[in-house]
């Protein structure tokens, strides 16, 4: 009998989707050195590497340059790139099982969460997730429309994409410009009426989920003020005492920042980025059309809770605060798939470290496992994902150890291409991707800007000669 992971019989393994967890993940199992494996990663949209690419801000460049390392692993000569292929439309479960002896899931999480209060649902009330997929290029995304004539705007959220929402906002012309933003990102936004951001927290300064960095660089925005209240910015008897026990550096510095940006004179900029703290959304207030008109907030308060955290109550002072645009950015959830496992309460796949379980046996399902936002939950950044990926591989080989996986019929690594060219012809390869690359890097070096990016999908398969009506 042949043993799986040797040249004869290579361990064959699937990975849906193609961000950090996916990569991180390939390259750990392409790592194994007394184990020959071939990685096969699919992706509905022509474009890897996921949120790199479709989430983080257009002006932080510096955090997309992990895509080098992904690079590197499509190097592999074991590893093989099937974009634009997409699961349960494209292959299906029965497919995946016929042709590996694992699957991997690592799709993300893609959708957002409602505030669950009335009006969320007005003309001009978004999920951030929305305007973050439109601004970045995405190409489900690039047809909808943000009402910018409005002067202001509420951001529902202090998390990093709460943050990178506002400051894009915010940002000048001459700033956006200098990113790889989309270009009707940059066409709409160059023609924005906005004059003030509200960025709105539930809890205090020191609860705040963004980053140091993320709040540090608001200090140094062109065109725009950072404004924060001195009475919501200064600490509380219970976060001080939670601070000075933790021992929370990270969080300290934020304080410290926030209570910095309340005593700093406006130099009347353009615009204002207004920190509020200790307030929640209750109701998204309409005008006669059904357009957002404004926000009413339930002032809080803090108090210790009976497991230790620091959670926040109403007051019962309400107040009303006139918007005409809201983001709403209180977290994100994955999205199920057809035939995997998915835990609807917590927007993850049902899993245990990775293997995804049988939600009538509580057993691990043979072969299949999970790893991402769409395992965990979104909790952490781009780096987080590495330590999750190799934990979930861990299990992979475990199990191969065991003799716990697929039985595929038809193994052989040219019988899944032979499936994927009858059912997408137009699929996209790693050696298409890069030659995509080449040309929106160009397209922006004729621009001073870091590329220009594709953002229909049939521009770029006539950029790679393929029959886009196929």
């Amino acid at each position: 009998m042949t043993t799986v992971g040797t040249e004869a019989q290579p361990l064959r393994v699937a990975i849906i989707g193609s961000g950090p967890s996916a990569f991180y993940a390939a390259d750990h199992l392409l790592k194994q050195s007394d184990l020959v494996v071939e990685v096969d990663m699919f992706d509905r949209l022509p474009t890897p590497f996921g949120l790199v690419r479709g989430g983080v801000a257009p002006d932080h460049q510096k955090i997309k340059t992990v895509t080098k390392a992904f690079n590197l692993v499509a190097k592999n000569p074991r590893f093989r790139f099937f974009g634009y292929v997409e699961y349960g439309k494209d292959l299906s479960h029965a497919d995946l099982v016929e042709h590996y002896h694992q699957i991997l899931y690592a799709t993300g999480a893609q959708s957002d969460r409602h505030m669950g209060i009335p009006g969320e649902d007005l003309t001009n009330s978004f999920p951030a997730t929305a305007f973050v997929a439109w601004y970045n290029g995405h190409p489900d995304y690039r047809h909808l429309q943000f009402d910018l004539s409005q002067e202001r705007v509420a951001v529902v959220g202090v998390g990093n994409v709460a943050i990178d929402v506002a400051r894009i906002l915010c940002l000048s012309h001459e700033e956006l410009a200098r990113t790889d933003i989309a270009d009707h990102a940059l066409e709409a936004l160059s023609k924005s009426n906005i004059k003030e951001v509200y960025l709105l927290g539930r809890r205090g300064p020191a609860q705040a989920a963004f980053t140091t960095p993320e709040v540090k660089e608001l200090g140094e925005l062109e065109e725009a003020d950072v404004v924060a209240i001195p009475s919501e910015v200064a600490l509380d008897d219970v976060s001080r005492a939670d601070l000075e026990a933790g021992g929370d550096k990270a969080a300290q510095k934020k304080v410290e920042l926030l209570q910095g940006y309340a005593q700093r004179a406006p130099a009347g900029k353009k615009r204002r980025l207004i920190f509020r703290f200790l307030v929640s959304p209750t109701e998204v207030l309409g005008d006669s059309d059904g357009r957002v008109a404004g926000l009413r907030l339930a002032k809080n308060e803090l108090y210790a809770s009976e497991s230790g955290s620091i959670a926040s109550r109403a007051t019962g002072e309400t107040e009303d605060l006139p918007v005409g645009l809201v983001f709403r950015s209180v977290g994100y959830r994955g999205s199920p798939l057809v035939d995997v496992p998915f835990n609807e309460r917590w927007g993850t796949f049902l899993n245990q470290k990775g293997r995804i379980i049988d939600p009538t046996s509580q057993q691990p399902k043979v072969g299949e496992y999970t790893a991402g936002w769409i395992k965990r939950g979104p909790s952490g950044v781009i780096g987080t994902n590495k330590p999750d990926a190799v934990e979930t591989v861990q299990c992979m080989l475990e199990d191969l150890v065991a003799g716990q996986v697929l039985n595929p019929s038809h193994a052989e690594r040219e019988s899944i291409e032979k499936l994927v060219q009858e059912r997408q012809p137009n699929y996209v390869t790693f050696a298409d991707w890069q030659r995509l690359d080449e040309i929106e890097v160009a397209n922006g070096a004729a621009t001073g800007r870091p590329r220009v990016k594709f953002t229909r999908i049939e521009d770029m398969l006539a950029a790679l000669g393929k029959n886009v009506t196929a």
